[in-house]
């Protein structure tokens, strides 16, 4: 008797109420076995029971031997990781004179090193596969910085630059690799509660930021994207 073929791999590395959730849901609805990865266990317990064929697997990124870890468990319980989000984010608001250098160390950490370390988990087995894709989430912050950003701004700029070092190399493989700018307040319970006055549409909805990543997956190789922005018409630009 022929074996079922196992359901595509999704990880999903940050998830939080917002856009992580929203890729989980997102893809486990487009029948994707969804490897949830955060430093705590609450939210991805819970999301792991709702969404079939789904794991949950704690993991903190800026550790090498954490995201080893995390992703030889993925490959024993879902199988070979075909698709990567990296959602996974930090940095402290100040400018220079305020960060602290432990600051603007754990922004690069999480943000670029926690790239990397992923990155290199993954590539071997879709190099192998000749084919998968790497999803980055960036921000206004990937592109400039301002007074108030002098821990997050270089951060998102180095995983900015590394993804886009990425996409070259890999390109010829078969493994396209993404950046969504986010550029915009992501909509949710928290931020609307912090900002009560904004409008619905001036919020960018985690669930269309999840449809982009979807669009990048299914592009044909012979017109990936490499930079997509996605931006509430209200933003300013």
């Amino acid at each position: 008797m022929a074996t079922m073929a196992r359901q595509p791999v999704c990880a999903v590395v940050g998830v939080g109420p917002g856009n992580g959730e929203a890729f989980a849901r997102r893809f486990a609805r487009e029948g994707y076995a969804v490897a949830l990865l955060a430093r705590r266990e609450g939210l991805i317990a819970r999301l792991a029971a709702e969404l079939p064929g789904s794991g949950a697997f704690t993991c903190d990124v800026a550790q090498a031997a954490s995201v080893e870890a995390a992703f030889d468990r993925i490959r024993a319980q879902l199988g070979e990781i075909g698709t990567v989000i990296y959602n996974a984010g930090s940095g402290v608001w100040g400018d220079v004179e305020k960060v602290m250098e432990q600051d603007f160390e754990l922004a690069w950490r999480v943000n670029a090193l926690g790239l990397f370390l992923t990155a290199r988990a993954v590539i071997p087995s879709m190099k192998t596969l000749g084919q998968g894709a790497l999803i980055v989430i960036g921000a206004t912050a990937s592109r400039r910085g301002v007074a108030g950003t002098a821990a997050f701004a270089p951060a998102k700029a180095a995983q900015r630059a590394l993804a886009e070092s990425m996409a070259r190399h890999l390109g010829p493989s078969g493994i396209h690799v993404a950046l969504i700018i986010v550029d915009g307040i992501v909509g949710g319970p928290e931020t609307r509660k912090r900002f009560p006055g904004r409008p619905e549409d001036a919020f960018v909805k985690p669930e269309a930021v999840a449809a982009i990543a979807l669009d990048l997956i299914r592009q044909d190789r012979s017109a990936w994207s490499f930079e997509v922005e996605a931006r509430p018409f209200s933003e300013k630009w």
